[in-house]
């Protein structure tokens, strides 16, 4: 069972992203705050659940949560600032729409770009530690998959619908043979993949 809180003196939200590691398509994150007697069974980490758990999950989540949040930075913008910053950036934008402010901020990584004056701390594989991190991986999660299955139909091609915008062959073998659409990270580097050894 994952915990509640990472501390009991001030109101915390949980922080994740999703999207990091693709070639196409924006950095979602979202930012969540639990009751402190939140407990759910089936709640860990977005990637170690199957679609349809996530979805009903995401449900269950913003009924229960006291305040949640989604925070989008999108291609063009993570070109110009990085990766890594844009992942910060969209955090700081869900934290920026909760409509109660956090005392406190649990981030899911190791490293994180300070939210105002706001306290923080930083845990590695806390979306397999602290519900609200959990609930933030996957509210980013699944309203990143939203939108890249809006903007697959744009571009079937991509096989954005299965992918969402990661670098699986028939993706990547895509952009080398037909290029970039205006969703494609420009600064990502697209390599030819590797189909056979023999």
């Amino acid at each position: 069972m994952l915990q509640v809180k990472y501390q009991h003196t001030h109101i915390e939200a949980g922080c994740d992203e999703a999207g990091r590691g693709c070639l196409a398509g924006p950095v979602f994150a979202a930012a969540v705050i639990l009751p402190d007697d939140f407990e759910h069974a089936l709640l860990t980490d977005s990637k170690m659940l199957d679609e349809q758990t996530r979805y009903a999950l995401r449900t269950e989540i913003e009924a229960c949560a006291i305040a949640h949040a989604v925070g989008v930075v999108d291609n063009v913008e993570i070109d110009q600032i990085n990766i890594l910053n844009a992942s910060f950036l969209a955090m700081h934008r869900a934290i920026e729409k909760l409509h109660i402010p956090p005392e406190f901020l649990i981030i899911d990584g190791n490293r994180f770009n300070k939210y105002k004056s706001v306290p923080h701390a930083c845990i590695i594989k806390g979306d397999s530690l602290y519900f609200s991190i959990a609930a933030a991986s996957i509210l980013a999660k699944t309203y990143r998959d939203d939108y890249m299955k809006q903007i697959a139909a744009e571009h079937p091609e991509y096989d954005w619908h299965s992918n969402k915008g990661y670098p699986t062959i028939k993706h990547r073998n895509a952009v080398i043979e037909l290029g970039f659409t205006p969703y494609h990270r420009r600064t990502f580097q697209v390599t030819q993949p590797q189909l056979s050894i023999f």
